[in-house]
Parts: structure tokens; sequence; C-alpha cells
């Protein structure tokens, strides 16, 4: 089966051609030579993406990948302009990035209702009544419409959430979701569980909230394409806060989380910029004793915290400091 969540789509889109100008010489009863009055003519329809807060897929866009604009009127007699070709309007969701055949980003849509034209009308020609001079009073030509774009274009989407949940696979990260949200992913006792990223809203106090995404999980190699490969390290590209989860039974926590941190380096050196958590799940299982010994070999650069999403130790706690982080 598959999933309805799609991330990444080529779609084919050529924008409408402007109208062509018209040669009109204007004629009427009782009028010796009138004179040029060929009107212009109309604007090529655009293909426009319009952000959507409400979508959180471009499944639409798996059936769907063709889209022609229409074209713009001819101009004329009466100096009366054509018609503009009608825009096609492309919903899609908030962090959709679109890139022409080159891979260079024609723009990027980052709110609701924002819009962007990634196929744009060709301009409409000019009727003979633009040309006409004390020379050349009667000119009998216009120009023809200007073509319209005609592209392939690649739509990424990249989520947008305040705090992206980094960890190998069955580091707890989904449960951890669905302990502290309504969100339901999937959970079971096998690597790669997730397939696709999961968003749930976290609430917190006097009815505030914040948005945490459950990410895939990463394995060493994954910015080379092993695994589950990158297709899902640029959703944490958008994410305000990283929350690294190393589980409790892990052999070395230290090396655990420099290869998570090598992954995304090595992905993109940016993501080292962000604001970093280190969690320790599944820590249920944990003395006072062990505890501190663990402890003492994590990495002093970073907050850190023991949680475990089935007893609820330490989610309070790790809510106030995501909730501190993101309003620093």
């Amino acid at each position: 089966m598959q999933s309805n969540f799609v991330d990444y789509v080529k779609i084919n889109c050529r924008a409408g051609h402007g109208g062509a100008g018209s040669a009109s010489l204007h004629r009427e009863k009782y009028i010796d030579k009138g004179g040029p009055d060929g009107g212009d003519g109309g604007r090529g329809g655009n293909i426009t993406l319009l952000g959507n807060s409400n979508l959180w897929t471009l499944l639409e866009f798996r059936f769907k990948r063709h889209f022609r604009a229409q074209n713009g009127g001819r101009g004329g007699k009466s100096r009366s302009t054509g018609a503009d070709g009608e825009d096609i309007i492309l919903e899609v969701p908030i962090g959709t990035i679109a890139k022409d055949e080159e891979g260079n980003i024609i723009g990027e849509v980052t709110e609701n209702g924002q819009e962007l034209i990634i196929a744009q009308g060709g301009k409409g020609g000019l009727g003979n009544w633009h040309f006409r001079s004390a020379t050349r009073q009667t000119p009998r030509y216009a120009q023809p419409g200007l073509d319209g774009d005609e592209r392939q274009v690649t739509l990424e989407l990249k989520i947008l959430a305040d705090v992206g949940l980094v960890g190998f696979p069955n580091a707890g990260k989904s449960t951890l979701l669905s302990a502290v949200s309504a969100a339901k992913p999937k959970i079971a006792d096998y690597a790669f569980t997730t397939l696709t990223p999961n968003l749930g809203i976290v609430e917190y106090r006097n009815h505030q909230s914040f948005i945490m995404a459950d990410i895939p999980g990463i394995i060493e190699g994954a910015a080379e394409g092993k695994g589950l490969g990158h297709r899902f390290l640029r959703h944490i590209e958008r994410n305000s806060n990283l929350l690294f989860l190393i589980p409790a039974d892990t052999e070395d926590y230290k090396k655990e989380y420099e290869i998570l941190l090598n992954e995304l380096k090595k992905f993109n050196p940016e993501l080292l910029d962000k604001e970093r958590i280190l969690a320790i799940s599944k820590s249920d299982m944990l003395d006072d004793e062990l505890e501190a010994e663990i402890k003492a070999q994590l990495p002093t650069d970073i907050d850190t915290i023991f949680i475990s999403s089935v007893s609820g130790k330490g989610i309070t706690e790790l809510k106030d400091l995501l909730w501190k982080k993101l309003h620093e």
C-alpha cells in the first residue's frame, strides 16, 4: 500500500501564451481613413502555487502532473484588449520548495495564503495603435504574443515544526510523540517502523502548544543514502530545535550521539547551528546509580534529560525545557 504522505514530485507546467495584438484599421461611415485602432493581446495565464496550512502532503500531484494554463485572447478593434488567460492555482502545504530542471530554487512557500508563480504567462502583443507616427499613419502590423514559460518543476516538501526528533531506529521517537500529543504513529519492535514523518501538537500550559515532528530513523551512512537515505534528512532543516533521542540500553551513548551529529553535518553543516537537546529514552529501567554512570558519559555541551514515555518520567521537565529553548 502506498503512503498518503508524498514529499517529492515532478510536474510539467506550461503557462499560457500571450495573445496577438490586432492590426485593425478604424472603419466607420463618414470617417475616411480612420487610422489604426488595433488593441493589445491579453496576458497568458500563470501557474501559481498557493500555500495552504491545512495540507500536509503533495499526494494530489501523484495523480495529475501536467498543467496547461489558458492562452491570452487576441486584441480587437477599437483598441479593445484581449482577455487575459485564466491562471492555474495549485494549493500546496506550507514548507513546499519549487525547483527548476537544473535544480535552482524558484521559490518556497512558507506562509498560509502565500502565492508563488512557477510558470509565467507570456506577455500579450501590442496592437498597431502603438506603432502609429507622423510618418507612419496606417501601420498594418501588430506584435504577436510572447510564449509562456514551459518547464518541469520539482516540488519538495520540508516539514515545518518547532521540534524535530532525531535518533536511530527504535530510539523511542514514535512512542514519545504519541505520549506527548494526539498523534498515532506506528510503533513496533523492529527498525524503520516510521517510514514517513509524523507531526503532533504538544499541549503546554495555559492552552499553549508547539509542533513536534517524528523524523524516520537515521543510521550511520544516511547522508550517503544508506537505510532510508537522505530522503527525510531534509525535513530536519525546517525544525527550529532538534531533540536527540538515545535509548538507555545503548552500549555507547557518546558514540551514538556523535554518529547522529556527523550525519547531520555531512548532509547540511548549518543543521549544527540549531538548538539541541539530548534525551535518554526508556530510562524507567534505570536506577539512580546507573543514571549517574550514564550522565558521566554524555557530552557536556548540550542539555541532557532522562525520560520514559511509558512511565512519564521526565516528560513534564522535557516540555518545560523545550518551551524554554523555543522562546529564548
